[in-house]
């Protein structure tokens, strides 16, 4: 799985990115707000990354920022609701306004978004609305591009990895990376575990 990619932007549309990697130019499929918070062609830049496999087919997506990544992920896992349907989601409203749309139950919002009829805006609230409830308050941590990339997945594993629910690791890294992003990842975890008590 490729969960991070970082290079030159080669080349921008709407709908993909293409970054050089050593000579290899990765093909991401991105969202709107994804394209509109890219640098200039040429420039160095970080993605988060979802690989998706088919028997067919591998397609990278890429994000901006990681809370973007997790709002995709979770729409994937929702019947009827592909990557392409995703990534049109994700054009027609930032994910913080759409987690806030499920949240609240907001019908009206959720089918004013391209490619989203009345059923599908329903299966979203019914089956998302629990599960986005942490990322609530995640996303306000939200600062710039890349924000989460630096240190923050490799935290939250190791917090997992000592037997820790996912999302009271991402919470307590979140905060601990909101005082100060400088910090190396043991002392990360160090002030994470005290926050989790």
């Amino acid at each position: 799985m490729i969960a991070r990619i970082s290079g030159t932007l080669l080349s921008k549309k709407p709908t993909v990115a293409i970054i050089d990697v050593n000579g290899v130019g990765y093909l991401l499929n991105i969202s709107l707000n994804t394209f509109y918070s890219l640098p200039d062609e040429g420039v160095a830049v970080a993605l988060v990354t979802h690989t998706h496999v088919r028997e067919d087919q591998i397609s990278l997506y890429g994000f901006i920022m990681a809370g973007e990544k997790e709002t995709f992920e979770r729409l994937i896992t929702i019947s009827g609701v592909g990557p392409k349907l995703a990534i049109t989601i994700l054009s027609g409203i930032p994910y913080i306004k759409l987690i806030g749309a499920i949240g609240s139950g907001d019908l009206a919002m959720l089918t004013s978004i391209p490619g989203v009829g009345k059923k599908t805006a329903q299966r979203l609230i019914v089956e998302l609305k629990d599960k986005f409830a942490d990322m609530g308050a995640l996303a306000d941590g939200e600062t710039g591009p890349g924000h989460e990339a630096e240190g923050f997945d490799d935290a939250v594993e190791a917090l997992v990895s000592l037997g820790y629910r996912k999302n009271d690791a991402r919470v307590a890294v979140r905060k601990t990376l909101a005082t100060d992003s400088g910090q190396d990842l043991e002392t990360i975890l160090k002030e994470a575990l005290k926050k989790m008590g």
